[in-house]
């Protein structure tokens, strides 16, 4: 049920301005990427042609047959399958680059999501993240992880709202380059997870 919801308010998302936090986000990617939870393929249309091959990864199967719907009309080669973060279906060291947009906060694994993305990137590949985090105010973070403990990832898909994937990024042996936090809220009703980061990193 949220993957049919997730998929109907996407649109509104984008136009708030979600679009253009997908362009930041994979502006100036070369070579082959795997994208690590692809959901309905919302980024397949801001790939730069310079990005010779698209693995896009999705467990959901709604979601997955959306994204292959959009993988069809994307600008770049994208091939879309089933598996889930933490067991990619992707040998190691074959990609450059690496994508987590708005993924990190629903894997019930940071660590071995982030682990699994470090051994398919090749020596020096990049990660690209671009997520909702925990808030620096006190006062937020602590609603947020009421909400975690109570009812929030029941009826979001496993979200949670007050995981911190900055240091997560960064214990999980990746060398942040750029960071970019700012609040982003699409609707009244995100209050709770506007908190954002968007940015890049380098497997160490």
């Amino acid at each position: 049920m949220f993957a049919r919801i997730y998929d109907r308010v996407g649109a509104a998302a984008e136009e708030a301005g979600a679009a253009d936090h997908r362009r930041e986000l994979l502006e100036g990617l070369t070579g082959r990427v795997v994208e690590i939870g692809a959901g309905n393929g919302l980024n397949f249309d801001h790939y730069p042609r310079a990005v010779t091959g698209v693995l896009a990864v999705e467990p959901e199967p709604y979601l997955r047959s959306k994204a292959q719907e959009a993988a069809a009309q994307a600008g770049v080669d994208v091939e879309v399958v089933a598996g889930t973060a933490d067991d990619l279906p992707a040998e190691g060291e074959t990609f450059d680059a690496a994508v987590f947009s708005l993924v990190l906060c629903s894997v019930p694994d940071q660590q071995r999501a982030l682990t699994e993305a470090r051994r398919v990137l090749k020596p020096g590949g990049e990660l690209r993240f671009y997520e909702h985090v925990r808030a620096a105010s006190e006062k937020l973070a602590r609603l947020q992880a009421r909400l975690d403990r109570w009812i929030w990832p029941r009826v979001s898909g496993g979200c949670h709202v007050s995981r911190d994937t900055g240091a997560a990024i960064e214990a999980a042996g990746f060398v942040v380059e750029r960071r970019r936090d700012f609040d982003f809220k699409p609707c009244f009703l995100a209050g709770h997870a506007a908190p954002h980061i968007i940015g890049r990193a380098r497997r160490g």
